[in-house]
């Protein structure tokens, strides 16, 4: 899917390794140690498709992507922190072995630098989104801390904090690429439609993975989100039933912050038998549509077809 732009994604990860370096030692070694984490570039890569859509193929791309990498690099440090998550992609977190206060540090760092980096280059309205969208970002990791542990969260509030956290750093990225290239108005649009779909229906997927998802393929464990009290559409559809077991075993779990294996099952079964990770999946898959509809104002192309081919990759990953 991203053969075209795979010697572009290797320059974004060299780029990220020369930009963590300082005579500071630990910087570069909790940088390297990020990037080492893995990850499926999913943000850089939308960048550099669209941005090669858009008829772009200068150096500028890789230095946006690399921009985007250290934004998204910075918001799961300080994730994993907040959700004092001890793992990350199958290793343990940063902060598991750095401790908080150092990687607290290192993740503004890591948006700083990202910032920096953008400033390098004189496209003020580029700056001006990554500033715009990192804001988002933040403001939605406040709002989701204040919905914590509260079982009556909406859909639309459940919404709204993913369009914040996840959708907009998407929309972003594509817009960006538009940005550089000689894209209409009207593409430019479409691009941001096509991402912030995108980052909707990735994020929805995601949160399904915590309750269908395998903890080898994850790196992480299977339902941390509602031990860590967070309600996501599957668990907010199933209580939209009206089912008053189901809302008593989901607020046992989410006021005890544990869940035992018989109560995960009883869970399981609930979202079964109400269809509520159905219900979530058939959302995300509108998601998915309504991204590749937004590509039609583009001609077709390679890189057209390769962002076309990316929604069905987000519904169908497994990790």
């Amino acid at each position: 899917m991203f053969e075209p732009i795979r010697d572009d994604l290797r320059e974004v990860e060299r780029e990220f390794s020369r930009h963590v370096q300082s005579q500071i030692a630990v910087i570069p070694a909790i940088g390297t140690y990020v990037k080492d984490s893995g990850g499926k570039r999913i943000r850089p890569a939308v960048l550099l498709m669209a941005a090669r859509m858009a008829g772009y193929t200068g150096e500028r791309a890789v230095l946006y992507a690399s921009v985007v990498e250290f934004i998204h690099s910075a918001t799961l440090v300080h994730d994993d922190i907040i959700d004092e998550a001890e793992m990350r992609r199958g290793r343990e977190a940063a902060h598991t072995r750095w401790g908080n206060h150092l990687t607290v540090l290192f993740g503004d760092f890591l948006y700083l630098k990202s910032m920096s980096l953008a400033l390098t280059q004189d496209e003020l309205a580029v700056i001006r989104l990554l500033c715009d969208v990192t804001l988002r970002i933040v403001e939605g990791e406040i709002y989701q801390l204040t919905k914590n542990g509260v079982i009556d969260l909406s859909e639309e509030e459940h919404f709204d904090i993913i369009r914040r956290k996840t959708a907009y750093l998407f929309a972003g990225c594509a817009r960006i690429g538009g940005m550089l290239g000689p894209a209409t108005r009207e593409q430019q649009e479409a691009l941001w439609e096509y991402g912030f779909n995108i980052g909707m229906a990735f994020q929805l997927v995601d949160d399904l993975l915590d309750f269908t998802g395998d903890e080898v393929a994850l790196g992480k464990p299977v339902g941390g989100d509602l031990r860590e009290g967070k309600m996501t559409l599957p668990v907010i559809h199933l209580l939209a039933q009206g089912n008053g077991p189901a809302r008593d075993l989901v607020g046992g779990i989410v006021g005890e912050r544990k869940a035992t294996v018989e109560e995960w099952r009883r869970l399981r079964a609930l979202l079964a038998q109400t269809r509520s990770i159905d219900y979530a999946y058939g959302a995300a898959a509108e998601f998915v549509e309504r991204a590749k509809r937004a590509l039609h104002v583009f001609p077709p192309s390679a890189a057209r077809e390769a962002l076309l081919f990316l929604p069905d990759y987000v519904v169908s990953r497994d990790r």
